[in-house]
């Protein structure tokens, strides 16, 4: 179930590495892990404005967030390289089982480098 996720993420961190705007990687980011991942049904990144409040930076779709129907979630911090918590990435699915280890492991790359690359804006 890896090798799409590994897709998307390649075409995630292309868009990362070629330093392009904090937005345009967060919308590519979500649309790339629907779009290319087949039980990955919902994402959402999240910053933190202060430590109470949350704000919707970028969603595979902001009118269906799948609170209700999902199955499977994931939640994944997105940190500064000081480990400062920016915010979070939730990859949400329908399916029951749905994620394996290596999916985990690509999804905490794409957080970790999101989390840099803000850092570094």
């Amino acid at each position: 179930m890896s090798i799409p996720t590994d897709v998307a993420s390649l075409q995630i961190m292309a868009e990362v590495f070629k330093k392009k705007n904090l937005h345009q990687i967060l919308e590519k980011t979500v649309h790339s892990l629907v779009e290319q991942v087949p039980y990955i049904d919902w994402v959402g990144i999240y910053f933190y404005e202060n430590e109470s409040e949350v704000r919707l930076m970028a969603a595979s779709n902001e009118e269906d967030d799948l609170q209700w129907e999902s199955n499977g979630e994931l939640k994944f911090p997105i940190t500064s390289s000081d480990n400062e918590s920016l915010g979070i990435m939730i990859v949400r699915t329908r399916e029951a089982i749905a994620f394996d280890v290596t999916d985990v492991s690509t999804l905490e790359t794409i957080a970790s480098a999101i989390g840099e690359l803000t850092f570094a804006n």
